[in-house]
């Protein structure tokens, strides 16, 4: 990870320098991830590329502040901004505004730190719960897949994986949820 944060401050160094090429490379990355998640929140790809457009404003902006230091990832840091942004522009859609003006637009950034952490933590969670997920073994882990993750009926759970009815694959998947948990806490690092 250090590399990658040594990799991503020198693309950090080219944007302030005004280098197009940093910028479409640090768009296009950024643009992906955050696509994807204003669709899942209700939004539509006008949304995502005015939040991503935004978004490299305001790391523009402040990485051409003198004490900005980048500590994290630069994808999670402009997720952070990025959701911000996104959230503030539900409220003011809520509120009948539309326009976000200036002065809000730089303050979004403000509480960047708690949300790269939070975000930071929760990628942790993600790859522990992956990990321990291999580890699980089968039937185990696809029953859980199934369930958690395609959202499939507990019925068509018991027809998929051979049970003879929803109740026992219900027992089956508590029994498999125990384990998963058991192993998932053995992995967190202490």
């Amino acid at each position: 990870m250090q590399n990658d944060l040594h990799t991503e401050r020198e693309l950090l160094r080219q944007l302030v320098r005004g280098d197009h090429a940093a910028m479409e490379q640090v768009y296009n990355r950024h643009y992906r991830l955050v696509s994807r998640w204003i669709s899942k929140m209700g939004g539509d790809e006008d949304d995502a590329a005015d939040i991503c457009q935004e978004s490299m404003i305001v790391l523009y902006e402040k990485s051409r502040n003198g004490d900005f230091e980048l500590t994290s990832k630069l994808s999670t840091y402009l997720f952070a901004i990025a959701r911000n942004l996104w959230y503030k522009k539900m409220q003011n859609r809520q509120a009948g505004v539309v326009k976000i003006d200036e002065g809000d637009e730089l303050n979004i950034g403000a509480n960047y730190e708690d949300d790269i952490k939070a975000h930071h933590e929760r990628e942790l969670h993600y790859q522990q719960l992956d990990h321990a997920l291999g580890k699980l073994g089968e039937p185990c882990a696809s029953l859980l897949r199934s369930f958690y993750f395609n959202n499939n009926s507990m019925q068509d759970i018991a027809a998929e994986f051979g049970y003879t009815n929803a109740d026992n694959a219900k027992t089956q998947k508590y029994k498999c949820l125990a384990r998963l948990k058991k192993l998932f806490y053995s992995t967190q690092v202490k």
